[in-house]
């Protein structure tokens, strides 16, 4: 019996250790989207911060008909959007580097950043 208690120890003690934690990560969670209006003052705002290595979406609605800005362009990422006037579109990457992104209209005349962290 004592034998048998120290099997069931072992195995428990084991099962604990099923493998390796720091290979091991749960995925990312989604951070909440980020609202980004494109106005005839260019993009509002004109830099969101985010942290690396974490899903990110921005919902852009673009509230005006003035001026060539109907995209949304962010070379470093591959992104190439239109935005319908007044319809809000979801675009979700996740930056795997810090520093400063740049996104643009697709004559890259309006622009702003996502600054990661």
């Amino acid at each position: 019996m004592r034998g048998m208690g120290l099997m069931m120890m072992l195995m428990f003690v084991l099962a604990g250790c099923g493998g390796d934690g720091a290979k091991t990560r749960a995925p990312a969670a989604p951070s909440e989207p980020i609202a980004i209006s494109l106005t005839e003052a260019g993009f509002v705002p004109a830099n969101v911060t985010v942290e690396r290595n974490q899903p990110v979406t921005l919902v852009v609605t673009r509230k005006t008909d003035q001026g060539c800005a109907k995209d949304f362009v962010m070379k470093s990422q591959g992104i190439d959007q239109a935005l319908p006037l007044d319809q809000a579109v979801t675009i979700s990457f996740t930056p795997k580097e810090s520093g400063t992104l740049r996104y643009a209209c697709a004559m890259d005349m309006v622009a702003g950043t996502v600054t990661v962290k």
